[in-house]
């Protein structure tokens, strides 16, 4: 079983085909269970944000593995996988492992070395832990992989200027509008991404924000978190988006919302002598992209800043995030490669304690006359004997195994003394027992 990751984003794919790949929070349950029906599949975590979508899974060939996970992203795409074959990207075992350390250190970003990636790794893997579709393979790399994140960030000043795809789509706003300060903004969508537009804005200056969103609750306690800092805000029902953008000189969305949540009609009721900047980072997009035609409208999407962003210099940060990515790749095989070797060793003293309980068992037999204490002092000195003569080359061997090519000496093991091939997988304990197909 090796991990393999299959995926699309802003590197590799127009922002079009990555809105029709998109999955809502509220269709990646639907997703999971269907990756975990593939017959190759065992273990999946999908990871969708705003430039990027990945199914990381453990797979039992590479091939069967691929072509599974590609059929189940084309249909959430209602399209053949023919279709996304040109802007997929596919790596496997080792390579699936810093590709993925290289995403949580923000070196795969639309905005390098920006911290977001990090929640959003981090709520993929909670929902498909809580779907019952990871066990141990998973866990453990993803895990490793969020320390990795956190590594990067604390050791290097990669993310120095807290930038981000939203605090850039802010600064185009700013530069159309001649800033931020004493301007009205309206939120619309009161999660994370609306969370972190609120806090850009505010450190802009801004006059006042309204926020509009579905659930009141969450819109109202955005709002209330403004307002604590200083900010004039108020929140309000997306049915009032129409007045709402009338006083609005920057619109920021990004909902998650699967259709259009803000209309052209919502737009077209402005003054048309008063500009609108549309910062629009949903995926698929929030706002109706005939929005763009209308007189006094500039739009700032993904599209935008996958343009203007695509050439942008490398720093000593991020080589230096490289270079830890680089590192932490080596531990986690090496850890990898000793672990693959533990089961091996553990059949291996297993088989030595059932030979001295047989030659003890012996012993009995051929002198049953034996006092208890001569017995008890014999058995302990075989036993002493014995582990000590298994300790260094046990010990020996887990070294050995945690260098490249070190598989061979688990091999080696079970050939010289016999071992059951399968006792590995028989002593081995996965991070979740619940059978494939018991999905909660």
């Amino acid at each position: 079983m090796s991990v393999l990751v299959v995926g699309l984003s802003h590197r590799t794919t127009p922002v079009p085909v990555l809105e029709r790949v998109a999955v809502a929070d509220a269709d990646r349950g639907k997703v999971l269970d269907q990756l975990l029906k593939a017959p190759s599949v065992s273990e999946a975590v999908l990871l969708s944000t705003c430039n990027r979508v990945e199914v990381y899974a453990v797979v039992e060939t590479f091939h069967g593995g691929m072509n599974e996970v590609v059929e189940v992203l084309a249909r959430q795409a209602g399209a053949e996988p023919a279709d996304l074959f040109e802007h997929l990207y596919v790596h496997y075992s080792a390579a699936a492992v810093e590709h993925l350390f290289s995403v949580a250190g923000g070196l795969d970003s639309m905005v390098v070395g920006e911290a977001q990636i990090l929640g959003q790794l981090r709520n993929s893997y909670n929902a498909a832990d809580e779907q019952g579709v990871v066990g141990r393979t998973l866990h453990e790399l993803v895990q490793h992989a969020l320390r990795v994140g956190k590594r990067v960030h604390t050791e290097t000043d990669i993310d120095h200027a807290g930038a981000s795809v939203v605090s850039e789509a802010l600064a185009d706003a700013a530069d159309a509008l001649g800033g931020l300060e004493g301007r009205n903004a309206l939120i619309v969508g009161a999660g994370s991404m609306g969370g972190l537009a609120a806090a850009h804005l505010r450190r802009a200056g801004i006059g006042e924000v309204v926020i509009a969103n579905r659930t009141a609750a969450n819109g109202e306690r955005l709002a209330a978190a403004l307002r604590a800092d200083g900010v004039r805000a108020t929140s309000t029902g997306l049915d009032a988006l129409t007045g709402a953008v009338a006083e609005a000189d920057v619109l920021f969305a990004c909902t998650g919302s699967v259709g259009t949540v803000v209309g052209a009609e919502h737009i077209g009721d402005r003054a048309p002598d008063r500009p609108l900047v549309v910062c629009d980072l949903g995926l698929p997009k929030d706002v109706d992209p005939a929005a763009t035609l209308l007189d006094g409208v500039r739009v700032v999407d993904l599209e935008t800043l996958q343009r203007r962003l695509s050439d942008a210099p490398t720093g000593q940060g991020t080589l230096r995030a490289a270079e830890i990515v680089a590192e932490e790749v080596r531990a986690y095989l090496a850890g990898q490669r000793s672990a693959g070797v533990t089961p091996t060793v553990t059949a291996l003293r297993k088989r030595a304690a059932e030979v001295v309980d047989a030659e003890l068992l012996r012993l009995d037999s051929r002198l049953p006359e034996l006092d208890g204490a001569v017995r008890d002092e014999l058995a302990k000195t075989v036993r002493r004997v014995v582990d000590k003569l298994l300790h260094t080359p046990t010990v020996r061997v887990k070294e050995l195994a945690a260098a490249p090519g070190g598989a061979g000496y688990a091999e080696a093991l079970r050939e010289l003394f016999g071992l059951d091939p399968q006792a590995p997988s028989a002593v081995s304990t996965p991070h979740s027992t619940q059978p494939k197909g018991e999905k909660r």
